[in-house]
């Protein structure tokens, strides 16, 4: 992948996966997810070779990266590891709040919700570290869905 994530965006898509908040509809090389407010989704698609993620979201829309419904729908589809007790450790957590708390500051966000919840960081940060290692040897290219994002 040539433009990468920060790596707070990982956490963001354990959050999505845990709360069963990404649907694949495999046969239409498609997929919703829900935002962690729950007032948006996004739609996730991609080439029959795999080698190409169209998605609506803010940051793949507007930066250019794999926002976290991309990233999420990967570790779903086996392209990325998905550590599910990781990933439990964030359900629940809405993201789209502590974030504009944060003035997107997502690293400072990640810090207070792992804070909070009193979250040995030191084990997830590897998984979050295996993740993008994986993100960053795949050859896959991420572009803007043909829709806007959702207001």
């Amino acid at each position: 992948m040539e433009k990468m994530p920060p790596v707070e965006k990982i956490y963001e898509a354990w959050s999505a996966v845990a709360d069963g908040r990404v649907t694949i509809d495999d046969a239409a090389r498609k997929a919703t997810v829900v935002s962690s407010d729950r007032t948006r989704e996004y739609t996730v698609s991609w080439s029959d070779d795999g080698s190409v993620y169209n998605s609506n979201d803010n940051a793949t829309y507007w930066r250019g990266y794999a926002g976290y419904p991309v990233i999420a729908v990967m570790m779903m589809q086996g392209r990325l590891p998905l550590d599910r007790l990781e990933a439990e450790r964030y359900a629940d957590v809405n993201w789209k709040k502590i974030n504009t708390e944060y003035h997107n500051n997502y690293s400072a966000a990640l810090v207070e919700i792992e804070a909070v919840r009193d979250i040995d960081t030191r084990l997830i940060t590897e998984a979050a570290d295996r993740v993008m290692a994986r993100l960053s040897e795949l050859p896959v290219t991420v572009r803007r869905g043909p829709l806007r994002p959702p207001r």
